[in-house]
C-alpha cells in the first residue's frame, strides 16, 4: 500500500482540500488526515481573473500575466497546506510515497482539445521532496476524451462493498457531475450541468457575499418555473454523454429581474432539475443517489434532489460516512497511485476515450 495526498481546487474556487489516504491504486485501505483552506476575497479575484485572460489561450503552457500570478498563488497554497497536513498527520516527509496535485482548473475546450490546470508540479515535488503526479487531464483530452471526470473509478473502489445498486454518486462543485455504478460493469459519467457555480456568482454579484451558506437565502425564495425551462432547453442537457463542460459554461444566468431570494431558488431549481435529467441516459433506474462536493452542504438543494429523484433514496456522503469536502482530493490521491502503476484513470463510458488510458505526469525531486 502506497501512503498518498491528494490535493483538489476545484471550480467553485472557495479554496482548497488536502487529504492522505493509504491505498493500492484499487481499494483504500486506510483515510487519513483531511485539511481544508478557503481562498480569501483577494485570493479568489486572483483566480478569477486566471480564468477572465484563459478564454482566449491557445497554448495550454502559456501563462501571461494574470495566470502566471494565479499559478504562483495556487502552488504557494499548496505548499502550505500539504506541509500543514502532514504535520497535523503526524508524518515526515519521506513517509508520504506520492503527492496528487489537481491544480486549479481556468479552461476546460475539449472540443479544441484544450485544457489547462494551473499550478507548478516540479517546483511543488522539489520544494516537498515528494514525487508529484500532475495534470492529469490532459492525455485524455489529447486523446479526444473529455478530460472529466476522473473520479469515477474512485467511487467505485468506495463502493464495491455496497450491493444494493445501481448506484449514482453526484458531486456537485461549480459544476456537477455523475458516476453511475452497477457491481462489475464499466461505470458510466458525465457532468450534468451547473453546479454551485451560478448560485455563487448570483450571491457575489448582488450581495458580496461568495456562495449563499446552507442555502439559507434560496430555502426563503420562489423558483420561476419559466425562468427555469428556459435554462433547461439548453442543448446540453439533451446531448448524450460522454460530455464536460467549462464553469463558465453556465456560470450565470439571466435572472436579472428576480429578486436575490427567488433567482438563487430558481438557479437551484436549474441544478437539481439538471441531475434528474442524467436517468435518461443510464441503462437502469439508480436504486440510491449520494451526494458529495459543496452542494452536500446545501440543505436547499439536497431537499430538491429528493423530491425529484423519489422514490431512489437520497443520501448526503456524510450520511453513509464518507467526508463528502474530502472525496475529490482523496480520488486525487488514489489516482496519483495508479498512474505511477500505470493503470487507467478514465475510460470509454467516463470520458469517452476509445480505450481505458492512464494520465498524469510524474515528476521526481
Amino acid at each position: 500500500m502506497a501512503v498518498a495526498i491528494g490535493t483538489m481546487s476545484g471550480t467553485s474556487m472557495d479554496g482548497v482540500d488536502i487529504a492522505l489516504i493509504e491505498t493500492d491504486g484499487e481499494t483504500v485501505s486506510r483515510f487519513g488526515a483531511y485539511l481544508s483552506r478557503e481562498y480569501t476575497p483577494t485570493e479568489r479575484h486572483i483566480l478569477r481573473s486566471a480564468v477572465n485572460a484563459a478564454k482566449d489561450l491557445s497554448d495550454r503552457i502559456a501563462r501571461p500575466g494574470p495566470i502566471a500570478d494565479a499559478e504562483k498563488l495556487v502552488t504557494e497554497m499548496h505548499l502550505k497546506v500539504i506541509d500543514a497536513l502532514i504535520q497535523q498527520a503526524g508524518v515526515h516527509h519521506h513517509e508520504i510515497d506520492v503527492v496528487g496535485f489537481h491544480g486549479q482548473t481556468i479552461l476546460h475546450r475539449p472540443e479544441r482539445r484544450l485544457t489547462v490546470q494551473i499550478g507548478d508540479g516540479v517546483r511543488l515535488a522539489s520544494r516537498l521532496k515528494i514525487p508529484v503526479v500532475y495534470d492529469f487531464r490532459a492525455a485524455d483530452v489529447a486523446a479526444g476524451g473529455q478530460g472529466a471526470p476522473l473520479v469515477p473509478v474512485f467511487h467505485r473502489a468506495l463502493l464495491r462493498a455496497f450491493d444494493d445498486g445501481p448506484i449514482v454518486v453526484v458531486n456537485i462543485g461549480g459544476v456537477a457531475n455523475v458516476t453511475y455504478l452497477d457491481g462489475d460493469a464499466e461505470p458510466i459519467a458525465f457532468d450534468t450541468g451547473p453546479g454551485n457555480a451560478p448560485m455563487d456568482e448570483l450571491m457575489l454579484s448582488r450581495s458580496g457575499k461568495p456562495m449563499d451558506a446552507g442555502g439559507v437565502v434560496a430555502a426563503s425564495g420562489k423558483a420561476d418555473e419559466k425562468f427555469a425551462a428556459a435554462a433547461l432547453a439548453h442543448k446540453f442537457f439533451a446531448q448524450k454523454p460522454p460530455k464536460s463542460l467549462d464553469r463558465a459554461d453556465f456560470a450565470r444566468f439571466d435572472l436579472g429581474p428576480l429578486s436575490l431570494p427567488n433567482a438563487l431558488a430558481t438557479a437551484a431549481e436549474i441544478v437539481a432539475s439538471s441531475i434528474a435529467l442524467s436517468r435518461e441516459h443510464f441503462p437502469k433506474a439508480p436504486k440510491r443517489w449520494i451526494v458529495a462536493g459543496g452542494g452536500a452542504r446545501n440543505p436547499t438543494l439536497v431537499k430538491l434532489l429528493r423530491e425529484k429523484l423519489s422514490p431512489a433514496k437520497v443520501q448526503t456522503a456524510e450520511e453513509i460516512g464518507w467526508q463528502s469536502s474530502a472525496v475529490e482530493a482523496q480520488a486525487f490521491a488514489f489516482l496519483a497511485v495508479r498512474s505511477m502503476k500505470n493503470l487507467p484513470l478514465s475510460f470509454p463510458k467516463t470520458t469517452g476515450v476509445s480505450a481505458p488510458m492512464t494520465g498524469g505526469v510524474l515528476v521526481r525531486p
